[in-house]
């Protein structure tokens, strides 16, 4: 037998070893196109039907927004701001936005000379260093406290996210030197509306459907380090859940779940920082499943977590 029947011979066992469902006619097209064509199992991923191929993955930053104050229409910001740049947005691009950005624009930006504190604020303001108005701050976007160290609180927050100190934050906002004193950002109320409002101001100005993905740095039990996540979505979905499919060796997967959004958040992340001002990331080249999934479906359910 020759080389190239053996290489057509091998192709054919692996592929059926993969799919050992595929009838004759899946097989004579898989041979119909020659060997250079050949696809192995472990170049693509199946769910529910539909393969998605890897591909070259960009990522553009969108810089030169102005100050974001409350009020500001952040879709028109944004869209200003890739036309000065000679952007275009297309089709299967997301973008990712800095929670920051969104809420400074959704006034959730508190002026820490307002904020008068709880006797349980100034307590544990006591014990652990802390301005007791920061911590009545968190105190006030939470759920339930889990953790208290010097460093910080490790809270529910009413959305049902697990973090330090709420997402309640001092970077990036006024220091103090300017009017009405320092301040500090709260999380949006509703990230994922928040992500919906952008999707669609967007294509109302660029005729793009955009799929938007709220981001903020949170940390990681049992890693150093922070990371940027998901805390709202809109036009994909989140999660993408392989059960039931086969990894490359076909074997059947049985508890693979991947965050898809999260991974998209932290390769934005990668280009945010803390001082590079830059609120959005643009990502070209996912293929993406589109979907309306809440961000807020990647919260583990407290009756499935092992640490609480």
């Amino acid at each position: 037998m020759s080389s190239r029947a053996e290489r057509r011979l091998y192709a054919a066992i692996s592929y059926l070893a993969w799919r050992p469902e595929a009838a004759p006619e899946s097989r004579q097209r898989f041979f119909a196109s020659g060997p250079r064509e050949l696809r192995r199992p472990g170049k693509a991923f199946e769910k529910r039907g539909t393969i998605q191929r890897a591909g070259e993955l960009r990522l553009i930053p969108l810089e030169g927004l102005p100050e974001i104050r409350r009020g500001a229409n952040l879709a028109a910001l944004l869209a200003h701001a890739a036309r000065e740049r000679g952007l275009a947005f297309e089709r299967r691009d997301i973008l990712v936005v800095a929670q920051k950005a969104v809420s400074k624009a959704e006034g959730r930006v508190v002026r820490l000379a307002t904020v008068r504190p709880s006797p349980l604020a100034r307590e544990w303001a006591e014990r652990t260093g802390q301005d007791a108005r920061h911590v009545e701050v968190i105190l006030r976007e939470s759920r339930r406290v889990l953790r208290m160290t010097e460093r910080a609180l490790i809270v529910e927050t009413h959305h049902g996210f697990v973090c330090a100190n709420a997402g309640v934050d001092r970077s990036n906002v006024p220091t103090g030197r300017g009017r009405g004193g320092a301040c500090v950002t709260c999380l949006p109320e509703d990230p994922d509306a928040s992500a919906r409002a952008i999707s669609r101001g967007l294509q109302h100005r660029t005729g793009v459907a955009l799929p938007v993905i709220v981001s903020d740095t949170f940390g990681r039990p049992w890693r150093l380090g922070l990371v940027n996540v998901a805390i709202g979505a809109w036009g994909l979905r989140v999660l993408a859940d392989l059960r039931g499919t086969r990894d490359v060796h076909g074997r059947v997967l049985r508890g693979t779940i991947l965050g898809v959004a999260d991974e998209l958040a932290a390769a934005a992340g990668l280009l945010m920082g803390k001082s590079e001002a830059v609120p959005a990331v643009i990502v070209r080249g996912y293929r993406y499943q589109p979907g309306h999934q809440r961000a807020a479906r990647m919260v583990r359910p407290a009756a499935e977590d092992l640490f609480r």
